[in-house]
C-alpha cells in the first residue's frame, strides 16, 4: 500500500535518558508512514508537547525522576479525557511494569534491551490500530453527513441553581471562577459559593471560550474576572480574581492560557 503525506503520523519519544532517545528515534525515522519523530526529556515536557502538538503515537518510558510515564498518562487523560489519548507504547527496564502499561491503555510495552524485530513487532501493532481509528472517524464523518444532525448545543448565557429551595439564575458574566466539587461543580459568584449539579467536564462544553478558560483540571476562570497572576511553584501561578478568590494554574494548562492571553507569563 502506497503511504501518502496525509496517512504518516506523528511520533514523541520520551525518556530522561538521552541515549535511550537517540536509539529508539535513529529507528523510528526510516520508517516511511512516520512523518516526524520528535523528543521529551520528562514527564512535564511530555504532557505539555502531547497536549499541544497532539502525536499519533508516543513511546513513553515508564520510570522518570519527578513525573513518571504513568503519571503522564493521568494527566493527559485529566486533560482531554480517555478518547483523544494518543496510542502510547510503554518503555521499560523492568518486566514488573506490564501489567500496569497495560492498566493505564496501552497499545505495547518494549522491554529494555528491545530488538529491532521486537520493535517492528510494535510498529506493526501500532499501524493496525490507526487504521482501525482511521476507519472509525471516517465512518463517524459519514454518518454525521447522513444524519445532518444541527450543530451542538448551544453556548449558555445564564445557569439555573437551587438554592435553599429556591430556583436562582446566575449570569455566567457575574461568575469569577468555577471548582469541581466531586460529581458537581462550586460556582464562586461575587465572593459566595453555590453548588451547580453538573461536572466540570460538562459544563465547561458550554460555555463560551472567549471568556473562560480552564486553568487546572478542576478549575475554570473568567478571564475578566483576573486581576493578577502571582507565580507559584514549578512554573505554576495562582489566578486573583477580583472578589478575593484564588485558582491555581497548572503546567498543563499554562500553554492555553498564555495563547489566550497571547504573551508569555
Amino acid at each position: 500500500m502506497t503511504t501518502t503525506e496525509a496517512d504518516r503520523i506523528r511520533v514523541l519519544v520520551v525518556d530522561d535518558e538521552a541515549p535511550a532517545r537517540q536509539r529508539l528515534t535513529d529507528l523510528l525515522e526510516p520508517t516511511p508512514w512516520i512523518a516526524a519523530v520528535q523528543e521529551a526529556s520528562d514527564g512535564r515536557m511530555a504532557v505539555a508537547m502531547i497536549l499541544e502538538r497532539r502525536p499519533d503515537l508516543v513511546f513513553l518510558d515508564i520510570q522518570m525522576p519527578e513525573l513518571d510515564g504513568l503519571g503522564v498518562i493521568e494527566e493527559v487523560i485529566d486533560a482531554l479525557g480517555t478518547d483523544q489519548l494518543p496510542l502510547t507504547v510503554f518503555v521499560t527496564a523492568y518486566d514488573q511494569h506490564a501489567i500496569r502499561a497495560f492498566e493505564s491503555n496501552a497499545l505495547d510495552y518494549l522491554l529494555k534491551p528491545f530488538s529491532d524485530e521486537r520493535l517492528e513487532a510494535t510498529l506493526a501493532r501500532a499501524r493496525s490500530r490507526l487504521d482501525e481509528r482511521q476507519l472509525r472517524r471516517f465512518g463517524d464523518s459519514v454518518l454525521q453527513l447522513i444524519t445532518a444532525q444541527p450543530a451542538g448545543e448551544p453556548r449558555l448565557d445564564r445557569l439555573v441553581v437551587k438554592v435553599s429551595g429556591a430556583t436562582q439564575l446566575v449570569r455566567l458574566a457575574d461568575i469569577d471562577w468555577i471548582e469541581a466539587a466531586g460529581v458537581y461543580v462550586n460556582l464562586h459568584v461575587a465572593g459566595a459559593e453555590l453548588l451547580y449539579r453538573a461536572a466540570l467536564a460538562e459544563l465547561a462544553d458550554r460555555l463560551d471560550p472567549a471568556y473562560f478558560i480552564r486553568v487546572h483540571r478542576s478549575a475554570i476562570v473568567n478571564l475578566d474576572s483576573i486581576v493578577r497572576l502571582e507565580p507559584a511553584s514549578h512554573g505554576e501561578f495562582d489566578v486573583v480574581l477580583k472578589h478575593g478568590g484564588r485558582a491555581r494554574v497548572s503546567r498543563t494548562y499554562r500553554a492555553a492560557l498564555e495563547r489566550r492571553l497571547g504573551q508569555s507569563l
